[in-house]
């Protein structure tokens, strides 16, 4: 669902990277900037400065892990925390 108004901040932050596979349009509108992409691109440029990461791009908010899980790869971990 759509923010009925635009998100700032690392609600921002939050909404672009959950959305960014998506594409720039898509989590412009949902991040409520409708279709000013160039504010959307901005304000998360300044969001992402303050907390200390860079990115030039939306798919910079990708991670390499969701990467991996999307092709199929298979992630190696304990059965529980105690378990190695």
């Amino acid at each position: 669902m759509a923010s009925p108004t635009p998100l700032l901040g690392t609600d921002l932050i939050d909404c672009a990277k959950a959305n960014a596979k998506q594409g720039i349009e898509t989590a412009a509108h949902l991040c409520g900037y409708g279709k000013d992409i160039s504010n959307f691109k901005q304000q998360l440029k300044q969001a992402c400065d303050r907390i200390g990461v860079k990115i030039h791009e939306l798919s910079d908010l990708i991670t390499d892990q969701e990467l991996v899980k999307e092709a199929g790869g298979i992630e190696i971990a304990p059965d529980t925390a105690s378990e190695l």
